[in-house]
């Protein structure tokens, strides 16, 4: 990936520097509520301002829709921002226009300064050359940090890679060496682990997928789906019968390109989704009553699944192997994912995980700082899983 860095900026002292950001944090009373986003730009935001930058932040926050909308402002989250970084934080309610560029020239170097919400502006979603030009007019350089929003071709996430020298931030960095491992040039075996409630949510991500990996583990409830394709009845599971032939040709395409597609052969069952329900049972996929909702994989399983990544290198997650959110249907996204944790700990394995679900489940397991790398992303994240170009990304490789 030829893409420049924070390494290849040269001197920076008294520049100012336009960095995107991701800081569409959630907010509860009038507080950020999980600052995950915000310690992703300390990184960046500090070693720029530590060499003498002006720094100016650019992000998005909500959906406005090119409208100022006083609960969209991003001045509340600079308190949050501030407390992450150790240091003071400015704002301008603007992120264009003579005012903001008035504001911007008198800024000292080492500062760091986030920009009004780029979507107050039509021009933001549109990637309007003229908003971009007015974008540019605040900045020397530019430096984009945000994967998560890497996937929209947006004023602040594409169109300024073109207007002004482009870098990549640290976090953007460290995300994409880690992509690069993952699915670019990995060390093979690899194997996938897709879960998730549908089939017709990762259609793109499976097709791509058995054309990259050695072994694709497939969980959640799309697993059902292929269960029924291979003639297994899944009784009241959670399956999308209408998708069955598009599971078969799946399978069809992983048999064409060597890949091992791994389906439960045990699953955990219940009549009803609650918690530790009296009638939960470990049995064959083969004997699910007609009564009876596939929940989670099942011990068997499990333990297989742990001995192929084993003989694995590198691994991709993105969703959970069961209905993780209720006991005891998290046993097996619990099991697998500190199977994996410890082969990466010892040096075994190259583990890459993303996707809202998916960082969810590891921090319940308690191994989200053990594998090589988590991604918050969402979209983009599943995006890339899908073989697909990032515009944001793109942009950056000139």
């Amino acid at each position: 990936m030829p893409f420049k860095t924070l390494d290849d900026i040269g001197e920076v002292a008294g520049k100012a520097v336009l960095v995107r950001e991701d800081l569409n944090v959630p907010m509860a009373d009038g507080r950020v509520s999980d600052d995950t986003r915000l310690r992703a730009t300390v990184a960046t935001l500090a070693e720029l301002a530590d060499r003498g930058a002006r720094v100016l932040v650019l992000a998005h926050f909500g959906r406005p829709k090119g409208e100022r909308v006083e609960a969209d402002s991003l001045i509340h989250v600079v308190p949050a921002l501030q407390a992450v970084l150790g240091r003071s934080v400015g704002f301008i309610a603007d992120c264009t226009g003579d005012a903001a560029e008035a504001a911007v020239a008198a800024l000292s170097p080492g500062s760091i300064t986030v920009l009004e919400n780029t979507r107050f502006h039509k021009g933001e979603e549109k990637n309007d050359p003229a908003f971009v030009a007015a974008l540019a007019r605040l900045g020397d350089l530019y430096v984009n940090d945000a994967f998560s929003a890497a996937h929209r071709a947006h004023a602040s996430t594409e169109g300024l890679a073109h207007a002004l020298p482009a870098y990549a931030g640290r976090a953007m960095q460290a995300e994409l060496e880690a992509l690069e491992k993952a699915l670019g040039k990995p060390e093979h075996p690899v194997a996938a682990v897709v879960g998730g409630a549908k089939v017709s949510t990762k259609l793109a991500v499976l097709t791509h997928l058995v054309t990259k990996v050695d072994h694709l583990i497939i969980g959640g409830g799309m697993a059902n789906t292929f269960l029924a394709a291979r003639g297994v009845d899944v009784g009241k599971s959670l399956c999308e019968h209408d998708l069955k032939s598009t599971a078969e040709a799946i399978l069809d395409a992983a048999d064409a390109a060597g890949c091992t597609v791994h389906l439960p052969y045990d699953a955990l069952v219940a009549r009803e989704f609650a918690a530790n329900p009296p009638s939960l049972r470990v049995t064959n996929v083969h004997e699910v009553a007609a009564d009876e909702m596939i929940l989670d994989v099942g011990p068997q399983a499990t333990e297989a699944l742990a001995d192929v990544l084993k003989t694995c290198r590198t691994l991709v997650w993105n969703g959970p192997l069961g209905a993780f959110e209720i006991a005891p249907f998290d046993t097996a996204t619990v099991a697998l994912a500190r199977s994996a944790a410890a082969l990466t700990s010892e040096g075994a394995l190259v583990s890459v995980a993303g996707g809202g679900d998916t960082v969810a489940a590891l921090n319940h397991a308690g191994v989200a700082g053990d594998f090589s790398y988590v991604s918050t992303a969402g979209g983009a994240f599943l995006e890339w899983m899908e073989g697909k170009d990032l515009p944001g990304v793109s942009a950056l490789n000139g």
